[in-house]
């Protein structure tokens, strides 16, 4: 079975909605440089933290996230 990995859409959802990281991190409880990271791809959200953000965002979670180097 081939093993995928996942990238988060946060950034793209955040500036859709017009909304900054710095009033993420406010509404989640965490600091910037988390939010950033995220944003980034440097690290990922727990499952909970993404259910949070999702309901934050009110996104679908799906929306959240893709699958990394699509072809």
């Amino acid at each position: 079975m081939r093993d995928r990995s996942y990238n988060n859409r946060l950034r793209v959802v955040l500036a859709e909605q017009m909304k900054t990281g710095k009033w993420l991190a406010s509404e989640l409880g965490v600091a910037e440089v988390t939010v950033s990271r995220w944003c980034t791809n440097k690290s990922q959200p727990s499952m909970s933290q993404f259910i949070n953000i999702a309901k934050v965002l009110q996104v679908d979670f799906v929306n959240l996230i893709e699958e990394a180097n699509k072809q």
